[in-house]
């Protein structure tokens, strides 16, 4: 079966509801296990493709998550179009906890993440001046204003490495840098997506204020919890409205064709065995 839609699930987003004609894809890749076995089926007649982020139960850091095995591994079901729900914390007052954003831009302030597929004798420079698709982006928020959610269209996704939430002073500091909400698993996912030729689209679940809100609590993983469990059944319909309302056409998303012009390697120096090993991604550039 050929999935066109993969949903990548965040802190509390384990599972997708309505999903039929279940089947689990244990997907071996050359990078390795994903975070869990692939869920497949089928909602509202879509094949869509699930799987939960940090594993079910969240047993992994974001640091520890394996993002070039879970996007290969949708890339080998036939995915074309991903969502990535996300928790992210509010570092502007009008992102109020439990309301929702589509960013359309990302800061990567990450350490220590593997962000490419590309390496081992090949090289490859994808361009990446809009991050995520603002094709599947208009379609989450068009989806999200369709089922009464809150939302917010626009945004720069700062990803941060954690696993410890900001200090005072770094939210300050984001805040000046005019970020708008924070997370720590966007970053690697965009970038791996873009290679993969993924269209991809964050709906982030704002769950608190960081620590730069005097008003209100700092942030706690309690809070992040609480707040996200309450906001997962929207998240889910938006989901699933999205998913109904997808364009037929990808062609206008930057993450057509990709990599088209981006392979700076000449072909006949690529050693076989990354030939082999990207060949899902690769095999019809060379």
């Amino acid at each position: 079966m050929e999935v066109k839609v993969g949903i990548i699930g965040g802190s509390g987003f384990y599972q997708m509801d309505g999903l039929n004609e279940l089947r689990k894809i244990e997907v071996e890749t050359p990078f390795g296990l994903p975070s869990h076995a692939v869920v497949v089926g089928k909602i509202d007649g879509q094949s869509v493709a699930f799987l939960p982020r940090h594993g079910v139960g969240h047993p992994l850091l974001p640091s520890e998550i394996n993002v070039r095995a879970n996007i290969y591994a949708l890339k080998s079901l036939g995915v074309e179009w991903l969502i990535g729900v996300s928790a992210v914390g509010s570092l502007r007052e009008e992102i109020e906890p439990r309301h929702f954003v589509i960013p359309d831009q990302l800061y990567d302030h990450t350490k220590n993440r593997t962000s490419t597929f590309f390496g081992d004798g090949i090289v490859a420079h994808v361009g990446f001046a809009d991050p995520f698709c603002p094709i599947l982006g208009q379609c989450i928020y068009q989806s999200a204003k369709r089922v009464g959610a809150t939302i917010h269209s626009g945004g720069t996704y700062i990803c941060m490495e954690g696993p410890a939430f900001s200090t005072l002073a770094e939210s300050n500091l984001y805040r000046k840098f005019g970020f708008d909400v924070i997370g720590m698993t966007a970053a690697p996912e965009a970038k791996l997506a873009r290679e993969a030729e993924m269209s991809y689209a964050v709906l982030a679940c704002s769950t608190d204020y960081d620590c730069w809100h005097e008003d209100h609590e700092a942030v706690t993983t309690e809070m992040i919890i609480e707040n996200l469990l309450a906001n997962v059944e929207t998240a889910k319909q938006i989901v699933r409205s999205a998913i109904q309302n997808l364009p037929l056409d990808r062609s206008s998303s930057p993450a057509y064709k990709a990599l088209e012009k981006s392979i700076a390697t000449n072909p006949n120096v690529i050693p076989e065995e990354t030939k082999q090993k990207l060949e899902l991604l690769i095999g019809k550039y060379l």
